[in-house]
């Protein structure tokens, strides 16, 4: 028995297959484009695994993907690749629209032949699982209750959009075609090898940097935080036992506004990384133009995930944002080799002419 999940160098992607070869002895086929944010180093505690098999690839590569599948015989797709920052889809949409649409679409074509090559208790137990976001949903008023599975679609940035697309798709092949599919979407996620452009670990980075913290807005946009090994726990679970054709919502039931977050890391650093000079991390924090199109809040519904499936996630904000900083302390080295010219351009790009 093996599983394939692509997109197993990124972030969520490489927490998932690392948690999955520490529990499990089940092969993994892990297909990566290695762009920007998938890292061979998050998986380097595998190497000389035979577990784990990785493959530099696209998932719009139809070719390829016919031949892993005839080769390895999955009996389960999770697709975690994915373009996923808000700020790079503003500025560059074609990438999110390529991998996000047309990479889901050649992927699904891909296992529905596979799939219907396959025997009749084989086709029977075999799962495709897509893993997506809540940004589909849109924005929330302060007093609106949380996304449901059942909340309409209102994407509001490329991102989202192209990742609704591809939801669509994935609904559309099972019910049109009959292909076993289970979609979760999950809130915001961080935790270990999170790349440093997203609010957390920027935020660390930069602190210890001593560079500006930049807070969009008001900073008071609203999220819902889940620890991405939580986010794997739900992952396998829905695997294991979802009904097929469901859409399960995956959060951790921590809505904060992301000016809190910030303070949250800077207290955390004052206490395990003091300044030198003595000062408090929070007089690094600087308010900066609001990114355009910003969603106020999100928040996620999980109960029917708790209720169907019987998961709930272990840790606390508290206990994890304290687990994230620690880990960022300790492997500075990860941190130095991902911050390359490439990404010091991006940062420059994207943070360019906003004014405090």
């Amino acid at each position: 028995m093996t599983i394939l999940v692509t997109g197993g160098a990124g972030f969520i992607g490489a927490n998932f297959v690392l948690d999955w070869l520490a529990q499990a002895d089940e092969p993994v086929i892990n297909l990566d484009k290695l762009t920007y944010a998938g890292n061979l180093e998050n998986l380097s505690r595998l190497e000389g695994d035979k577990r784990h098999i990785f493959v530099q690839g696209d998932i719009a590569d139809s070719q390829l993907l016919e031949r892993l599948l005839v080769e390895h015989k999955p009996r389960a797709i999770l697709n975690f690749a994915a373009e996923s920052h808000v700020d790079r889809s503003i500025h560059g949409p074609e990438e999110f629209i390529e991998t996000n649409v047309v990479g889901t679409f050649r992927l699904l074509e891909a296992v529905r032949a596979y799939w219907k090559s396959l025997a009749s208790d084989a086709q029977q137990a075999f799962r495709f699982l897509h893993v997506s976001t809540d940004e589909v949903y849109g924005s929330l008023a302060k007093d609106d209750p949380a996304f449901s599975e059942s909340h309409q679609y209102e994407p509001n940035s490329p991102y989202s959009a192209s990742k609704a697309a591809s939801d669509h798709l994935v609904r559309a092949y099972h019910h049109t075609y009959g292909l076993p599919v289970l979609t979760t979407n999950c809130s915001n996620n961080y935790g270990p090898y999170h790349f440093p452009e997203k609010l957390i670990p920027l935020m660390i980075v930069n602190a210890l940097a001593g560079k500006a913290l930049p807070v969009y807005g008001d900073g008071q946009q609203i999220r819902d935080w889940l620890y991405v090994k939580d986010h794997c726990s739900a992952i396998r679970r829905v695997l294991e036992a979802g009904a097929v054709g469901e859409v399960y919502n995956v959060g951790g039931w921590n809505e904060k506004p992301n000016l809190d977050i910030v303070h949250t890391v800077c207290s955390l650093l004052d206490e395990l990384r003091p300044r030198a000079d003595g000062e408090l991390y929070n007089t690094q924090i600087t308010y900066v133009t609001d990114r355009p199109g910003h969603d106020r809040r999100y928040a996620i519904d999980a109960r029917k995930l708790e209720r169907e499936l019987g998961w709930k996630p272990a840790e606390t904000f508290d206990s994890g944002i304290r687990k994230t900083v620690q880990w960022y302390l300790d492997n500075q080295g990860w941190v130095s080799n991902i911050q390359s010219g490439a990404y010091r351009e991006w940062v420059e790009k994207n943070y360019a002419g906003r004014t405090a």
